[in-house]
């Protein structure tokens, strides 16, 4: 399938929230949809929580401090944000940057389970616990960072939040650790 194919793909997903008013009481606070962003024919996939206030108001993911630092790692590893594809579980910013309650996130897993089977990435990167348990719900993001889990065929690569890593700086090195494992993974795979 064609980058151009994936593309509108996605955009016919990012209208399907939309037509299907998903999570209306968090569409209502939002300034907007934050779906994703980046190459839909990318290896890889990073996946966040939700939006906050800075992508909520650009509309697109991980555009704050946590972003940079997901860029500054990315670079570290030869690529750039435009070779990965970026979102979160839920599209929307919930208020106060409170966590997404669970049925949040199950309201929108179907779109998201939508979006990786369009991109078909080799690598699901999972940023924070609540992301890794939308998909790994036994494990704890503590024990497994870094280690890469196949389930049904697709490999998730749990990493801790970049802005967990912001506040703590063994964190931050145990991030950037975990990073630098993603190109030899991809070889493995």
């Amino acid at each position: 399938m064609s980058k151009d194919s994936k593309q509108s793909r996605l955009d016919k997903i990012q209208q399907q929230i939309l037509d299907d008013k998903v999570c209306p009481d968090l569409a209502k606070q939002a300034t907007q949809l934050v779906f994703g962003e980046g190459n839909p024919d990318t290896d890889i996939v990073f996946i966040g929580e939700a939006p906050g206030k800075n992508e909520d108001e650009q509309g697109i993911p991980f555009v704050g401090a946590a972003g940079k630092f997901l860029n500054e790692m990315l670079e570290m590893i030869g690529f750039k944000r435009e070779d990965i594809y970026i979102t979160n579980i839920v599209k929307y910013r919930p208020p106060n940057n409170r966590d997404p309650y669970p049925d949040e996130k199950q309201a929108f897993l179907p779109y998201l389970e939508a979006q990786l089977s369009v991109i078909k990435p080799k690598i699901v990167a999972t940023l924070g616990r609540h992301s890794l348990n939308c998909f790994l719900p036994e494990l704890s993001i503590s024990q497994v960072h870094g280690q890469p889990k196949r389930l049904k065929g697709q490999v998730y690569l749990p990493l801790f939040h970049p802005a967990a890593a912001l506040y703590n700086a063994s964190m931050k090195q145990t991030l950037v650790d975990d990073f630098t494992k993603i190109p030899v993974v991809l070889q493995q795979i």
